[in-house]
């Protein structure tokens, strides 16, 4: 084959994966995007609506308003993950996997293609989920570039997470460890349902740890306009978190991993 036609398939090939990844998102929808939505909106209904009026307002915003990007950005984060973990772990045990990894494609396109399905679910759950909240919280969007510089940059850092554990996986059983032992509790823990004004010491420090709390921060400064920490701190961590876990990703499919014996 020639250089043109080597790229020509290269092309194609990255398409045809992206496709298969999406439409696996948009086919079962009912499981992979409605779910997550229907969780956040009863969590804004219960948390929210019913227990705001009990609740004093949280750094000058009525609570119901001040949940609602940290919910979206829960969801985001967790379908993320949770897509390209069990999509390419999935790829592996059916031996689908070889075939794209003996195509032509370098290991940038075969991750672009592999983080399409991730990315796009995620981001559709993220913006159906502002929508469904609308229904039950009025709430502005101050900055929706920087809440857009959110929600992408913990897109893809999930997803390409999601994509190396996946990789290095031999067992289900492993996935939900990562799953539920340590993005659960750091979302739960990164600002998502309080301010961080209200911590007392150690929480605090270690609240400032956990860099799920600068993408719920740089969601909520997006949104309302109010952030515990520099706005241009948040999004940094946020989009060098998104970096380093795509590079790491990229490394994984470089080597190999769960692909070559």
């Amino acid at each position: 084959m020639t250089t043109a036609e080597i790229r020509r398939a290269r092309r194609r090939g990255v398409a045809a994966l992206s496709e298969r990844e999406v439409l696996r998102v948009l086919r079962l929808w009912s499981q992979t995007i409605a779910p997550p939505i229907v969780a956040a909106v009863l969590f804004i209904v219960v948390f929210g609506v019913a227990l705001g009026s009990r609740i004093p307002t949280i750094d000058g915003m009525p609570y119901e308003q001040f949940i609602v990007p940290g919910l979206v950005l829960m969801g985001v984060a967790t379908a993320a993950f949770g897509n390209n973990a069990t999509s390419i772990f999935q790829a592996r045990n059916d031996g689908f996997i070889e075939d794209p990894a003996s195509s032509p494609m370098t290991p940038s396109q075969l991750l672009i293609g592999y983080l399409a399905g991730g990315v796009v679910r995620s981001l559709l759950i993220g913006v159906l989920t502002l929508a469904a909240a609308r229904a039950f919280v009025d709430f502005p969007v101050e900055h929706p570039f920087v809440l857009g510089l959110a929600l992408l940059g913990t897109s893809l850092a999930f997803t390409s997470l999601g994509t190396v554990v996946g990789l290095y996986s031999t067992g289900w059983d492993q996935q939900n460890v990562v799953g539920n032992l340590v993005i659960q509790p750091l979302v739960f823990l990164g600002g998502v349902f309080y301010s961080i004004e209200s911590l007392a010491e150690p929480w605090r420090a270690l609240t400032h740890a956990d860099p799920i709390f600068y993408m719920v921060v740089a969601a909520r400064h997006g949104m309302l306009g109010s952030s515990d920490v520099d706005p241009l701190l948040s999004v940094g961590v946020t989009l060098g978190l998104a970096a380093a876990m795509t590079g790491w990703a990229w490394w994984t499919f470089r080597r190999g991993v769960g692909i070559r014996t």
